[in-house]
């Protein structure tokens, strides 16, 4: 048995099972707390998710029959669709910790923090 896989084919795999963080914005327009949570959200998902997540905007101001679908009742509106558990977050996420906490990304920590001779 051949267990000799080319490695363009794990790349190819891997590629196709997408991000494994979806998380969906709401905002409104140009308003100054969706800009914020815009921004935020990017900011966030760099910090502790970098490269394992994909965020769709969606501008109700465009799509106002969008809000229902997610029952959105304030804005901004940040959901978290994968990994399960869903998580929403309302507001323009610039307590970096809070939204953290709300969308239930853990932090891991560094193994270089600690002292392996003791």
């Amino acid at each position: 048995m051949n267990t000799n896989f080319p490695s363009d084919s794990v790349v190819s795999l891997e590629a196709s099972i997408g991000p494994p963080w979806q998380l969906r914005l709401y905002i409104v327009g140009q308003a100054p707390k969706s800009l914020a949570a815009n921004i935020n959200l990017r900011a966030i998902c760099e910090l502790y998710l970098p490269q394992q997540y994909r965020i769709e905007v969606i501008d109700l101001l465009n799509t106002p029959e969008a809000a229902e679908l997610d029952h959105i009742v304030a804005v901004p509106t940040t959901l978290k669709l994968n990994p399960l558990p869903l998580a929403r977050v309302i507001g323009d996420l610039r307590d970096f910790e809070k939204a953290r906490l709300g969308l239930g990304i853990a932090l891991i920590e560094s193994t270089s923090d600690y002292d392996i001779t003791q």
